[in-house]
């Protein structure tokens, strides 16, 4: 029996080999080993070498996977992954894939759209959320620059009936962590409570499935449906900049959910103020709630996104490596994460280990470096804009109270968003010595804690600035 079923298994590898190129061969499916098959259950377990492989697997490669292992050993098969997660003490972790993704997955139909608006499910409590299952608060690493927004998104998670924060209005540059954030708070709260309708949606799709609506005449049954969510989760709403119908049929849903409590997040590359051609009356209703930014990752996150992943994926990277992709990948979370399975890849393919020579060689490929760093030069600049002052005048002796301000929050600034060391700082406003520096920087800190306007005024002067650092 045992010599059959594994036959079943050779002969299905064999149909897969065929299938693929034999570099994907080797790198993805040669690692796989076949552990059982439940006939009562009709489930295949296999091993994987890491957490990484299966991820890869099931992202690009389950329709194969799935009609290979149905025409091997049977229709309705399941497959699961015991992932191997520490090899020296041999543990392990068994993942089921999706049942309804292990099958065949059926061809659409000539002439019907894939872009279907969710009201096509004639099931409310059947609705697909349309989550990332993969992007949870449990791989969601806290810093700096999300504390805020995780703290805040966990708690609407676990208490979706309040009305605090509500709307949630989160923006920031691409790749700092949003996706994943909006993901994990509809996750956790789908979790917690089954029974909420929860749905995430990217602002192109919903317009997708609006315009379809439109031309099916069936608007109202499109706005009824988004009408019935508890939690509606929506990406990239910048994109929804001067499409004057969507921005339309999304205020009469906004409105319908808020009056009735219902739980709305929303994203955006950019905060409110900078939507332009968005009706006065949506803007206002996205402002009410909760505006939090986010930024891109500084280093010592980044250095924490590395050692996560790495370890997730059962990887051995030698420190100074993990310094030096976190130093040049600096971009965002997806360069990160691009590097790692860059690395990986190349790891298994060629059969080498993971040092500084290859990794130097997968950055220059893979990520764009900056080869203008923002300079202390570039904040007194935009520091002084913003106060309406001069770079002399930043760099003078005058305790005016305005030079005094610039002065201070050119220095803060400067720590922040270079890598300088207080004393360098200091030289370069006005040769001051570093002592100043760190009471500069104290001083503004203090007044942000203090003073709900000072902080929306950096804020602005930082946006500024991160035009030259995208």
């Amino acid at each position: 029996m045992k010599q059959a079923i594994d036959a079943r298994w050779t002969k299905s590898l064999s149909q897969i080999r065929d299938s693929v190129s034999e570099q994907i061969y080797k790198a993805w499916f040669e690692p796989l080993v076949f552990e059982q098959f439940d006939p009562a259950q009709r489930r295949i377990l296999v091993q994987v070498p890491s957490a990484f492989v299966y991820e890869y697997l099931e992202q690009n490669f389950l329709g194969l996977m799935g009609k290979v292992l149905c025409r091997n050993f049977g229709q309705g098969i399941q497959l699961s992954y015991r992932i191997v997660t520490d090899k020296e003490h041999n543990l392990s972790q068994d993942v089921q894939s999706d049942p309804a993704d292990a099958a065949p997955r059926p061809q659409p139909r000539p002439g019907v759209s894939q872009s279907a608006s969710p009201v096509d499910k004639t099931q409310p409590q059947q609705i697909d959320s349309q989550l990332n299952p993969h992007l949870t608060f449990n791989n969601y690493i806290e810093g700096e620059s999300n504390k805020l927004t995780r703290s805040v998104g966990l708690s609407i998670a676990e208490h979706p009936n309040s009305m605090q924060f509500n709307p949630m209005f989160i923006y920031g540059p691409s790749g700092c962590g949003k996706t994943h954030l909006i993901n994990a708070i509809g996750m956790r709260t789908k979790q917690l409570y089954p029974q909420k309708r929860v749905l995430y949606v990217s602002a192109r799709l919903f317009q997708v499935q609006y315009s379809n609506a439109v031309l099916h005449n069936s608007v109202n049954d499109f706005i009824g449906f988004y009408q019935s969510i508890d939690m509606i989760i929506v990406d990239d709403i910048q994109e929804w900049v001067g499409k004057s119908s969507t921005l339309n049929t999304f205020f009469y849903i906004f409105n319908h959910l808020f009056k009735n409590g219902k739980r709305i997040m929303l994203a955006s590359g950019r905060p409110p103020v900078d939507l332009q051609d968005v009706p006065e009356r949506l803007l206002s209703r996205f402002s009410c709630g909760l505006i939090a930014e986010m930024s891109r990752p500084n280093m010592q996150l980044r250095v924490d996104i590395l050692e996560s992943q790495i370890n997730r994926d059962g990887l051995k990277i030698p420190r100074d490596v993990v310094q030096f992709i976190a130093e040049n990948a600096n971009g965002n979370v997806r360069d990160l994460q691009g590097v790692v399975n860059s690395l990986m890849a190349y790891s298994i393919v060629y059969n080498c280990p993971i040092d500084m020579r290859l990794a130097n060689r997968v950055i220059k490929r893979a990520v764009k470096r900056d080869d203008k760093p923002l300079t202390v030069d570039d904040i007194i600049d935009k520091v002084s804009s913003h106060y309406k002052v001069t770079a002399e005048q930043v760099h003078s002796k005058s305790r005016k109270r305005e030079l005094v301000q610039a002065r201070q929050v050119s220095m803060y600034l400067a720590a922040k968003y270079t890598k300088m060391p207080a004393s360098r700082i200091g030289k370069l406003v006005g040769n001051r010595d570093h002592s100043t520096v760190l009471h500069s920087c104290s001083q503004v800190e203090h007044r942000l804690h203090e003073d709900k306007a000072f902080g929306e005024e950096l804020a602005e002067i930082e946006r500024t600035l991160k035009v030259k650092e995208e």
